[in-house]
């Protein structure tokens, strides 16, 4: 067949890119050639408008023991030998177009890229957002979503710890399925995603290669259409009991030593595993197709170069050691498959039958070689206006501090997420020690370590539409938080970061702004990023998502003694409140959804407030002054007084002066860098002078009582009635 312009049109490749690969090649390339270059210069694998800017970010220093982006995922040092491998990605326009599956294969995916390095997966997290709840499409996704992530985690054996749930209308037609992955190794035993040594066998092992999935990388990176359904091929199918068993053969073989290198075959399938590997060692590989076992008869050359098929991988194995790989794999009763070598003309060629199919520079097709870097044009988006012209002062404060109380915390945002976590294991494995002592992140202990791991996913995508910049930023600082909260040292960073068409100079320009605010934050909490995802393209007829800028964050609890919950714990315990209280209720749930004020700026932060609050508490942890911590985020103090009282039902007796800062800003504002302690009777004293020490705003609430809630000598009844609203709300919605 001819290859023209409009055949690379087709494959989602501009005029530009056409004529260049033209030129790199030195000829027209055909069809198989082609296909390869429209998957790797994808957005979702070269982050051709995403890369200049990423490097902006701290990618290196403190624990890392691997440089961002170098890897599968991240890798830092936990000490005694030990490292933690990390990493965050997306699985979005799957999940829309079929749900259960879409999110299986995500959690799949992302337990490949840790234990294709040597590590075990220990624990897994999720970042969700879907539509508003109250509509029939998105409480479908939401089920669907639900179901995938709990069938494959709880099939593969890896508990879910943790993870967040939002509901905003930005999200109906392209919800966001973000799915972390957290495992240990010994450091020095670092399997690398190199090709090297001429003559080396390459394996392809695992699943058989099917039609699933052909495309998706492609797929990944457009907008979302009503066409969109009819690219089902593009969902891949995930076998999560195939994928334990892959795990366990992996990890053996690992073991002999006969691995010279190893990555799984996500996006692009054979064709970006081949190129990344080869790339990166400076060689080429020499692949007969037809050796790849296929589920499907007569698979075409492209087709087998680009189905994303699951749980596959590519190996490449010293020279001589073939049966080693055979003999491994054929215990775990997985298929190990010879397909090829390593060469040292740093070319991939493709063979079927013997017959060269394409001949493509390995170098060309990747990331940091070849592959296209494109500087977008961005401009200040206009609803900018809308968000700057709002005034607190238009907006009436409340009187019934109660009533709205009783509103906030049944809004799904707000309400208890147990509906979704109550479908996944979380106990698998016995790592979670956060089941039954909640923490702001959740606590994982990492066996034969000697120390636990604090982990969290977070991010307000309200807040980042209000303000890029500071979004991004209060995304990293909320992280922080929670795992500072939580007893931990934070480390490091993974990120997701899920925008629109980047081709829009105003989705562009929350790109540019909210990863120039995570790089501030980042280099504030001396948490450097490892590497993540970049999801483009969250977008359908009625516009684009907010913008998402998911944050992973790791954090260390050398002592696990340090630990720290968030709950009340005893009747008596003083209530004191840390950080400043401030006449605000900007982006807030309490002015989105009770006062329908889509527009207004992002809640009142500052980074230097925010980390001086944070060493504080960490130092309270350190000297064992306080009994819980729990940070004032969603849904303002109110919700944060009420949270820390569910889980033993313990109530609280508050009583302040709201001074010159209005009510509905005092109860239910989301200014940041605010937390909420307890402390018994004998430490108070002591407690407070160290806060006052330091220079940080402090002030006493209020005790902790049996049961009962009393609010400026307002009755607000018992802590179990509160505690049925907050947990039923999500539910009451899904069974009506």
């Amino acid at each position: 067949m001819e290859i023209t312009f409009e055949t690379a049109r087709q494959l989602r490749l501009t005029e530009e890119e056409f004529e260049l690969i033209k030129q790199k090649l030195g000829r027209t390339p055909n069809f198989t050639e082609l296909c390869s270059f429209s998957a790797m210069w994808s957005e979702h694998c070269s982050y051709k408008n995403s890369i200049k800017w990423l490097k902006t970010l701290p990618r290196e220093g403190g624990r890392m023991l691997v440089a961002a982006g170098e890897e599968n995922a991240g890798l830092m040092d936990m000490g005694n030998g030990f490292g933690v491998v990390f990493k965050i990605e997306s699985h979005n326009h799957p999940s829309a177009l079929e749900p259960f599956q879409g999110a299986a294969t995500g959690v799949g995916g992302i337990q490949r890229d840790i234990f294709t390095m040597g590590a075990r997966p220990i624990a897994s997290l999720n970042s969700l957002r879907f539509g508003n709840l109250n509509d029939k499409k998105t409480q479908h996704l939401l089920k669907g979503v639900v179901h995938g992530i709990g069938h494959y985690g709880n099939c593969f054996g890896v508990p879910t710890v943790g993870g967040e749930v939002y509901f905003e209308s930005c999200y109906h037609t392209n919800p966001l399925v973000n799915a972390m992955s957290v495992g240990i190794m010994q450091a020095n035993k670092m399997i690398s995603a190199t090709a090297e040594g001429i003559g080396n066998p390459v394996f392809f092992v695992g699943s058989a290669t099917g039609k699933d999935g052909i495309g998706g990388a492609s797929f990944a990176s457009a907008d979302i259409t009503k066409e969109s359904v009819q690219e089902l091929p593009a969902v891949q199918v995930g076998d999560p009991f195939q994928e334990k068993k892959l795990l366990e053969a992996c990890l053996e073989l690992i073991e002999t030593g006969a691995i010279v290198g190893m990555q799984d075959m996500g996006a692009a399938g054979i064709i970006c595993s081949t190129a990344e590997m080869s790339a990166k060692g400076g060689v080429g590989m020499r692949i007969d197709l037809d050796k790849v076992p296929t589920r499907q008869q007569d698979m075409k050359a492209w087709e087998l170069l680009l189905s994303e098929s699951q749980e596959r991988m590519l190996i490449v194995v010293e020279k001589g050691k073939e049966k080693l790989v055979l003999d491994v794999f054929d215990k775990w009763d997985v298929s190990a498959s010879h397909i090829g070598e390593v060469t040292g003309d740093g070319l991939l060629q493709f063979y079927m039958h013997d017959v060269l199919e394409a001949t493509i520079p390995a170098y060309e097709l990747v990331l940091g070689g070849g592959a296209p870097q494109y500087t977008r044009e961005y401009s200040e988006p206009r609803y900018f206006e809308k968000i700057n012209a709002f005034d607190i002062h238009t907006i009436e404060d409340i009187t019934d501090i109660k009533s709205i109380a009783e509103q906030i915390i049944q809004i799904p945002n707000i309400a208890s997420k147990r509906w979704v976590y109550n479908q996944y294991d979380s106990m698998v494995g016995t790592a979670n020690a956060s089941t039954n002592a909640p923490s702001d992140a959740s606590i994982v202990l990492a066996k034969g370590t000697g120390k636990a791991l604090a982990i969290t996913v977070d991010c307000n995508s309200k807040y980042v539409f209000a303000n890029p910049y500071v979004g991004g930023m209060i995304a990293v600082a909320e992280a922080a938080r929670n795992i500072v909260c939580s007893g931990g040292e934070p480390i490091g960073v993974t990120n997701c970061l899920n925008f629109g068409n980047p081709y829009d100079p105003e989705v562009y320009y929350q790109f540019v702004k909210a990863v120039t605010g995570m790089g501030d934050a980042c280099r504030k909490f001396q948490t450097p990023v490892t590497g993540g995802n970049v999801s483009f393209y969250n977008q359908g007829p009625e516009g684009a998502v907010y913008p998402t800028p998911t944050i992973g964050m790791v954090g260390i609890l050398d002592d696990f003694s340090n630990r720290m919950t968030l709950n009340y714990n005893q009747e008596g315990d003083f209530i004191v409140l840390i950080g400043k209280q401030k006449n605000d209720i900007s982006s807030s749930e309490y002015l989105h959804k009770l006062k329908q004020v889509e527009y207004s700026p992002a809640p009142a932060f500052d980074l230097d407030e925010e980390y001086n609050n944070q060493q504080i508490i960490a130092a309270l942890i350190k000297s064992k002054l306080i009994v819980s911590a729990h940070d004032i985020s969603e849904g303002g103090l109110m919700v944060t007084l009420f949270e820390k009282g569910f889980h033993k039902n313990l109530g609280f007796t508050v009583s302040v002066n709201e001074g010159l800062i209005r009510k509905d800003a005092f109860w239910f504002g989301e200014a940041q860098s605010r937390i909420v302690i307890t402390v018994q009777k004998s430490m108070l004293e002591t407690v407070m002078a160290q806060i006052q020490n330091a220079g940080i705003s402090a002030e006493m609430l209020g005790a902790v009582t049996s049961g009962e809630i009393h609010i400026n000598g307002i009755d607000f009844g018992n802590i179990s009635a509160w505690k049925e609203k907050y947990d039923t709300a999500i539910e009451n919605i899904l069974n009506n």
